[in-house]
């Protein structure tokens, strides 16, 4: 028999890659994660103790500078990070064929892995081509922008990788401006718990039709565009969950209303009552939001820079998510209506379709490349 594969994933903290690491542990290979998660935390995730490799003892001093003190040297801050991050990962590594890692955070690990044990090195890119990126917020004035050592690490660890694993087709497109970038290219939309978000069964809509929007407020977001939007569009309210960004939120109008971050699995009671998610990004890889609306049964509007698009896998899916052009108010408003217009005309999901927006969906597709790509 061959042995199993050895694969390496290394965070920071969770992202979408604890996912991929406990898909991947059911699929058969031997897997190790790497991150300052907690073990009880991971293990609330259902990553197998076995499984996971704590670098909290080595980062926990970053990590509280980062909590009490984060306007304290904001960019040393970053290149500590980094420099720990890799560090405590060489410190812990063991044999892999493979070295999955995030853009920008892994660059010594990563050519540690492969001078070691000759791995593979597999990089995990959630968003368009840092240039790219970079270019669309340093034309809106007040957005943060990465940083330069940000900028370097990811030019650097696409040269350096082996394969780049991006979630959908407009960070495909982002990156025809680096041809050899372009080439090592792996696009695999994510997935989503469906224990977590549940079905919601058929209900009456809303008066007013709330839209929901789950995420930081930011410019990067989009939320100027849909705030003029929803102010144009007769009819409908906004719900905020999440973080306060870059933007001034517009608290006193009576269309718009927020609600602090929560944890993942208390996002379901919100999508339960939502008529519709809205997302006007102007640059996102694929918003995980997306996938736990669709899952829940309720339909996504969402600019052309948030990967709605590629988690169209089944015509029923397809039906319950409309994109619209990014930064584009009166396109967002006229979806907005539409919507507003023909509530409560959605069916149920079939099973079957709800498959295929699963984690364990998004790992197979993850392990036929990885067959593909080594045997």
């Amino acid at each position: 028999m061959p042995r199993k594969l050895k694969i390496a994933v290394a965070t920071a903290g969770r992202f979408h890659v604890l996912n991929l690491a406990r898909e991947l542990n059911a699929l058969a290979y031997d897997v190790k994660f790497y991150s300052y998660v907690p073990s009880e935390r991971a293990r609330m995730f259902g990553l197998p103790d076995e499984c996971h490799v704590s670098l909290l003892p080595f980062l926990a001093p970053v990590l509280l500078w980062a909590r009490i003190a984060s306007w304290v040297a904001p960019k040393l801050r970053e290149r500590v990070l980094y420099t720990m991050l890799n560090r405590a990962v060489m410190m812990r590594l063991s044999p892999c064929d493979v070295f999955i890692c995030m853009s920008g955070m892994y660059l010594e690990a990563a050519l540690e892995a492969r001078r070691r044990y000759g791995a593979r090195i597999w990089l995990e890119r959630g968003s368009r081509h840092i240039l790219s990126q970079d270019e669309i917020l340093s034309v809106i004035s007040g957005a943060e922008r990465p940083t330069t050592l940000t900028v370097d690490r990811e030019l650097a660890g696409y040269a350096l990788a082996d394969k780049i694993v991006i979630p959908s087709k407009h960070v495909d497109d982002s990156f025809r401006i680096d041809a050899c970038a372009h080439r090592k290219l792996f696009r695999n939309p994510y997935g989503v718990d469906l224990k977590m978000f549940p079905q919601r069964l058929a209900r009456l809509p809303n008066n007013p039709f709330t839209l929901l929007f789950v995420g930081r407020w930011s410019l990067q977001k989009g939320c100027d565009v849909l705030v003029a939007a929803v102010k144009r569009t007769p009819g409908v309210r906004l719900l905020h969950v999440g973080g306060m960004g870059d933007l001034a939120f517009p608290a006193g109008d009576v269309k718009f209303s927020h609600v602090n971050s929560v944890q993942e699995q208390d996002l379901k009671k919100f999508y339960a009552v939502a008529d519709a998610v809205v997302l006007a990004s102007r640059q996102e890889g694929l918003s995980l939001v997306i996938a736990q609306a669709l899952a829940s049964g309720v339909s996504v509007i969402c600019s052309d820079r948030t990967g709605g698009a590629d988690l169209a896998h089944t015509p029923a899916l397809a039906k319950r998510i409309t994109v619209i052009p990014h930064d584009n108010i009166e396109a967002l408003s006229d979806a907005l209506a539409r919507h507003r217009d023909r509530a409560c005309k959605w069916s149920m999901l079939d099973e079957s379709d709800r498959a295929t927006l699963s984690w364990a969906a998004y790992a197979k597709r993850y392990s036929d490349e990885l067959r593909r790509s080594i045997g």
